[in-house]
């Protein structure tokens, strides 16, 4: 689970300048559903949207690595201001390096959320890698946390809290609201 007493995964937090995450089952709950004319629907959780604008505000980087290909996955990533989505790519760890190769960040600099196995590479190479409560059994036991929540159901909002907390900008962004 993501704790602020955990002070290695503090540690971590605070070097973050970039968030990757997938999208099916984690900013949705992994269910796909096929409408009679072909398209498709997916339900995205506000309070990860919500989540995911405080932490850009704060000055981290977000992003979209996906092996799904989805006109849905592209509104909603310009809904919420998200400029880099990389959409079809199975292999989510080289999608990843050539991230940061234009980005011109390190591992070190980066968290990642993910839930089953193209997302595990990313996951053990970053600094801070977590899975999504209903994640893969497999992918749980090698992420370096897990959320609380489930994918779809405000994980991704848990871990852009834990990344603002660690980084002292939580309040500042809640605050804003008062």
């Amino acid at each position: 689970m993501l704790s602020l007493t955990n002070s290695t995964l503090v540690q971590r937090a605070r070097a973050v300048r970039l968030l990757v995450l997938d999208v099916d089952g984690v900013l949705t709950d992994g269910k796909l559903y096929f409408l009679a004319d072909g398209s498709e629907a997916k339900a995205f959780s506000t309070l990860d949207g919500q989540g995911i604008k405080m932490l850009q505000n704060s000055g981290v980087t977000v992003a979209i690595i996906t092996g799904r290909t989805s006109t849905i996955v592209e509104r909603r990533a310009a809904n919420l201001g998200i400029k880099h989505v990389i959409q079809g790519r199975e292999d989510k760890r080289v999608a990843l390096d050539e991230l940061l190769s234009t980005l011109q960040l390190s591992y070190d600099q980066v968290a990642y959320l993910g839930d089953d196995l193209p997302d595990l590479a990313p996951i053990r190479c970053v600094a801070l890698g977590v899975a999504v409560a209903n994640a893969n059994t497999f992918v749980r036991q090698h992420a370096k946390a897990v959320t609380a929540l489930r994918g779809g159901e405000g994980a991704a909002r848990e871990f852009c809290e834990f990344i603002m907390a660690a980084q002292g900008t939580l309040k500042t962004a809640q605050n804003a609201y008062l």
